[in-house]
């Protein structure tokens, strides 16, 4: 099988190999605790009925990390990365452990929020951190098949965090200690992942050089307005980020969609567990497709460019919204997530592979500081526009039909993007 072929050729690098095993870790733990998020957040009995809740939600959750998020890219070019991944699981393994102790003495209050805030926070500067790094283990001819397998096996391990969290919750007694147990458990995989991280070198994931150390507001912002620029002067790099922030609008829209259908159309409204788990499955059935991306890209570049693949992807994410208009189903809303599965994981990858490839070690950390908050920035765009537009059920026939003309035309705009990367010197601020 290809994948296990690529996978061997990859892990020839020791580099490669700790860096995948700290990843593979790390997300099993989000697993654990993305589970429990999302059954308070999003399938409570008594709250989250409309859109318009879902999308405060939403907003909640993502919003402080799109504004928090500038400042970590500045710290990934300045700061060890090896360092940032040790440091950051271990503070994850501690915050799991006093949300558990919250969780018995004090209930669900706003301390839980906000510490589930921080952990989720800690998270996305982890995996720009691991995304950063990749380029220094791998040689750049093997980039895009690092892309290709890494980020999906990593999405793995997070189903199968959130696996072992349902069958802890069925097998520890419920209360305080089952919800203090499904944290220690996540703080325990934590903790292993930060141990992981002592496998690799100090300096082994760069950056290069350094740096200064200044760590004012308006530097930092100088210093992420310099990467835009240069991003922006670069093209390549650039124009994929514009794709990618625009993309993962268009499927924000059709997470909400999903979440709505399963809560209050496609289930009994009142049966809070029905939907969770057809959510659950959708959500499944939507990361198969994300699986089929994992094969099909590298065969894709045996014959496409990155930005010829990405178009494809484009392609495909306009056929997932025409499935979905035709009725609400249960198995045409699970093929239309399969698809748009594919068609956004095929383009990440591609996406992943040109900012890697086109931007300087220099930049590289505040390239995906930026590509991270663009992602949650449109999660929030999304989730505001889905409060508007969407009925409480989720389904409407005319906004599938907007999106799939939506895609067609962000396709062609990409079409007339540059091809290939300007000269750009890389200077520091």
């Amino acid at each position: 099988m290809r994948l296990i072929a690529d996978l061997k050729t990859l892990t020839g690098y020791a580099g490669f190999r700790k860096l995948l095993a700290i990843r593979l870790v790390s997300q099993t733990g989000d697993g654990l605790v993305q589970a429990g998020l999302a059954s308070l957040f999003f399938f409570s009995p008594e709250r989250l009925t409309t859109a318009g809740d879902v999308a405060i939600a939403f907003a909640v959750l993502l919003l402080p990390f799109t504004v928090v998020g500038p400042f970590a890219g500045p710290l990934l070019d300045r700061w060890r990365r090896r360092q940032v991944l040790l440091y950051g699981n271990a503070v994850r393994a501690v915050l799991a452990v006093i949300i558990g102790l919250c969780l018995v003495q004090l209930g669900i209050g706003p301390a839980v929020y906000a510490l589930a805030l921080l952990i989720l926070g800690v998270n996305r500067f982890l995996l720009s951190a691991l995304s950063a790094g990749l380029p220094l283990v791998v040689p750049r001819h093997l980039l895009l098949m690092a892309n290709s397998i890494t980020p999906t096996l990593g999405a793995g391990a997070a189903v199968l965090g959130a696996v072992i969290g349902f069958g802890l919750g069925i097998v520890l007694p419920t209360g305080s200690v089952r919800d203090f147990g499904l944290l220690a458990a996540a703080g325990l995989v934590f903790a292993a992942a930060a141990a992981l991280a002592l496998r690799l070198a100090p300096g082994e994931l760069g950056p290069d050089g350094s740096g200064e150390r200044r760590r004012s507001v308006f530097a930092v912002l100088s210093e992420l307005a310099a990467a835009a620029r240069y991003l922006t002067a670069r093209r390549t790099p650039g124009a994929a980020l514009a794709v990618m922030a625009t993309h993962r609008f268009f499927y924000g829209v059709n997470f909400l969609v999903l979440i709505l259908a399963s809560r209050n159309l496609l289930v009994d409204p009142t049966n809070a567990a029905a939907g969770l788990a057809l959510f659950a499955t959708l959500s499944g059935i939507s990361f198969a497709g994300s699986g089929l991306a994992i094969i099909a890209t590298p065969i894709a570049h045996e014959r496409l460019s990155p930005q010829q693949w990405i178009l494809t992807c484009l392609g495909i994410g306009a056929l997932s919204q025409l499935v979905a208009a035709t009725a609400p189903a249960v198995p045409v809303i699970a093929s239309a997530a399969f698809l748009l599965g594919l068609s956004v994981q095929g383009a990440k990858i591609a996406v992943d592979t040109i900012v890697q490839r086109d931007t300087a070690d220099a930049y590289r950390g505040r390239a995906f500081a930026l590509y991270d908050v663009m992602f949650n920035a449109a999660f929030v765009g999304a989730a505001g526009l889905a409060a508007a537009i969407l009925p409480d059920t989720g389904w409407s026939r005319g906004v599938f039909l907007v999106l799939a003309a939506a895609f067609a035309l962000l396709a062609a705009a990409y079409r007339l993007s540059p091809a290939e990367p300007a000269d750009v010197a890389p200077t520091r601020v």
